[in-house]
């Protein structure tokens, strides 16, 4: 994928997760070398903080850490060449995507503008697994924020053990818990559904991978959507409008499609 050099790491892992539904069996991102060379620098931070928890094996981690030092001395990435064919090329114009877009159920290629299905009941919202990250989890936290009680159930699951002590630390999970969300073991949750599961027939708008039939619940109807867009949701107890959308984003400090 080109044209986005800039977008951060997370937010390139997520992409090259949802490649799986192109029946990808790799996917690559064309990435500028100092985008990935903060990423790195971020991570040698966590995998040192990993060490003095006496998290794994620190030999392990050291190793890893030494292996990234050697690679920012002299950043490069695997690109594509200039005359690579491929049997097929997709064009995507970013300027036309002017409002969140959501996977609609239960089927990932079902993909419309948030517009379109704004108004939709919704019964659960679960936040989490490996495709939210710690800035998202705070979003939420940001977007959460004084509204109460939220009317439906919420799940919120941490990616890891780190990001969970994180958001500790930053104070979101009492906000999170004023809003009457449930606070999963970091992980997958109710994204695999073998953790634990949403009610039959519910509702569901979720940050998760995919929206299989059965997956998170017996016979569920599963959204796809944002982090932004899933908390709006829970607040509202329904899919919210764009202008709806844009009135909580504006809290954050990522403002998407204000």
């Amino acid at each position: 994928m080109e044209g986005l050099p800039d977008l951060p790491v997370p937010a390139a892992y997520e992409l090259n997760n949802a490649a799986a539904e192109r029946s990808a069996a790799a996917a690559a991102i064309d990435l500028n070398p100092e985008t990935v060379a903060a990423f790195l620098r971020e991570s040698m931070d966590v995998l040192s903080k990993m060490i003095e928890a006496g998290y794994g094996d620190p030999h392990t981690l050291e190793r890893r850490i030494a292996e990234m030092k050697n690679w920012l001395k002299s950043p490069e990435l695997l690109r594509a060449d200039k005359d690579a064919a491929y049997a097929a090329d997709l064009e995507v114009d970013l300027s036309r995507i002017t409002e969140p877009v959501l996977a609609c159920p239960n089927d990932p290629d079902d993909v419309r503008p948030l517009s379109e299905i704004a108004g939709t009941r919704v019964d659960e919202v679960f936040i989490g697994s490996c495709m939210t990250d710690v800035s998202q989890l705070n979003n939420i936290g940001r977007i959460l924020e004084g509204t109460g009680h939220v009317p439906l159930r919420l799940w919120i699951a941490p990616p890891t053990r780190m990001a969970a002590n994180a958001l500790r630390k930053g104070g979101w999970y009492a906000t999170f818990g004023r809003a009457g969300a449930r606070m999963e073991t970091p992980g997958c949750s109710l994204c695999m559904g073998n953790q634990a599961r949403v009610k039959d027939h519910s509702a569901v708008v979720s940050t998760s991978t995919r929206n299989f039939p059965h997956r998170m619940g017996d016979h569920c109807r599963v959204y796809l959507g944002s982090a932004e867009v899933a908390a709006v949701s829970a607040i509202l107890g329904r899919i919210p409008t764009p202008d709806q959308y844009r009135q909580y984003a504006g809290r954050t400090e990522e403002n998407h499609f204000m």
